[in-house]
């Protein structure tokens, strides 16, 4: 008889990890070492509780991110398994805010501008980042600071982002793989100027994030647009187009919440992307626009945490956490040879970041107060969104299907009937409100949704917004 399955496990009190993901995460690795397989059966969670002299709730929260991640399944009555949909997970794998606005007249009084997922600045930690500043100023050695820098950004600042990468996103990127930006979108652009050259070819999600395709257009690259389903981006599609075509250099996603959709990509999509970008030796470029603002247990793993995948280009933002008009972006990436090309053109367009910030936002970090304002933010914008789906549920329904969202700032609104959006958006507009035009998502101008954000909107505006949509959108259906 075959030994049972057990947890090798023990509490690492150093990590700003809570325990529960420490468990889930170290049934992830046996998952993928092949120790735990397809259909194995996981131990009850108040039987694992006793062995690892733990309270019984820690244990449900792990088995419960495992569930949401989809690598195990609750079966009613019998126990929780390993999913037995696992793709091979052998060792053999080989915000933004789009730049086109509606170009209409609009009408006289207090616009309500529905923009594609903002933060409230109100609740920005204000105070906090200006003590930063006086206390940076008062040091003793403050001259030292007023020189220049790395061209990648303040090494200890860089040092803090990997332990953030590592600790809470489960990847493996050292600080001399960091290289902070003024914005995502810098981050963006300094990739797509490095890594492609005229005749490349990039694969992007459709809908997908404009912005980010005029940065890959901009260095000469075609794009070759990929269909999204409830699963993410469509990833049977990007290995036909990997087969017909030999120019394709990068893949473009925002897996963790697709822009516009909010879809999480699938796990066996995740794994099959890897599998595609190792064979075809793809650069992925993975956007996570607004990986803090979660919900339920915790955001899903970037694509790039995997360490199966060769090539990657990880891009994120604190601008969002912090302050919108503070812009800390930041990319991590393996490849010494891209990192060195972004290092030599940051020298030519901007010789280095902003030290002063990146050292006061790094004591906002070590003395956490970022931690705490995502905490009284997620809460804050929970209670939002849970009021928006209120309003959704009364107000929309019968013209239009939504799902609410685990995390971000953002609906997407799917209309039930073909809608003419240039009269839509006018409409809209004669009445004080804008929405972002559904072609600005896609290639063909298809889409018959858009974002509803909901971040930097109060109750009031956004109760009166959505009353006057469903009788807008009644009007054209």
């Amino acid at each position: 008889m075959l030994r049972p399955w057990k947890l090798e496990f023990e509490i690492d009190k150093t990590l700003d990890k809570a325990v529960y993901l420490q468990i889930a995460d170290t049934i992830i690795a046996d998952i993928r070492s092949g120790r735990l397989k397809a259909g194995d059966a996981l131990p009850g969670s108040r039987n694992l509780a006793g062995t690892l002299k733990i309270n019984r709730n820690t244990v449900v929260e792990a088995y419960q991110v495992l569930i949401n991640e989809e690598w195990v399944i609750p079966k009613e009555r019998k126990g929780i398994f390993v999913s037995d949909q696992l793709p091979d997970l052998s060792p053999t794998l080989h915000h933004r805010s789009p730049s086109h606005e509606n170009q209409l007249p609009k009408s006289e009084g207090a616009l309500i501008n529905f923009d594609d997922g903002h933060p409230d600045s109100k609740i920005a930690p204000v105070t906090e980042l200006a003590r930063a500043y006086r206390q940076i100023f008062s040091i003793k050695a403050k001259w030292q600071m007023m020189g220049y820098g790395d061209e990648h950004g303040h090494l200890e600042f860089r040092k803090m982002i990997s332990q953030m990468l590592n600790h809470q996103r489960g990847m493996h990127i050292h600080e001399n793989g960091i290289s902070i930006t003024r914005g995502s979108q810098m981050a963006m652009f300094m990739v797509a100027q490095c890594l492609l050259k005229p005749g490349d070819q990039v694969i992007v999600e459709d809908p997908g994030y404009q912005p980010a395709w005029h940065a890959f257009e901009y260095a000469g690259a075609t794009l070759l647009p990929v269909s999204v389903d409830h699963e993410g981006m469509d990833t049977d599609a990007i290995e036909k187009l990997l087969i017909r075509h030999n120019n394709v250099k990068a893949i473009y996603s925002t897996p963790h919440r697709q822009y516009p959709t909010t879809v999480t990509l699938s796990l066996a999509r995740r794994i099959q992307l890897i599998e595609l970008c190792n064979q075809y030796h793809v650069t992925f470029i993975e956007d996570d626009y607004d990986n803090e603002f979660h919900f339920g247990y915790r955001p899903i793993l970037p694509v790039s945490s995997f360490p199966e995948l060769n090539n990657y280009v990880y891009i994120g933002t604190l601008s969002k956490v912090v302050a919108p008009a503070l812009r800390i972006g930041y990319l991590a990436t393996k490849n010494q040879d891209l990192l060195e090309k972004i290092g030599s053109l940051r020298k030519i367009i901007d010789v280095q970041g902003d030290v002063i910030m990146e050292q006061a936002v790094l004591q906002l970090i070590r003395e956490g107060a970022v931690k705490k304002h995502i905490k009284k933010a997620t809460s804050y914008y929970k209670n939002k969104r849970d009021f928006v789906y209120q309003l959704l549920e009364k107000h929309l329904k019968p013209v239009a299907d939504f799902n609410i969202p685990e995390g971000g700032l953002a609906f997407w609104i799917v209309l039930k009937s073909k809608l003419d959006w240039d009269t839509v958006t006018a409409s809209l507009l004669e009445k004080n409100i804008r929405i972002i035009h559904p072609k600005q998502y896609s290639s063909n101008h298809e889409v018959n949704g858009f974002r509803l954000s909901y971040g930097s909107l109060s109750e009031e505006q956004l109760e009166h917004s959505i009353k006057v949509m469903s009788e807008v959108f009644g009007q054209f259906s």
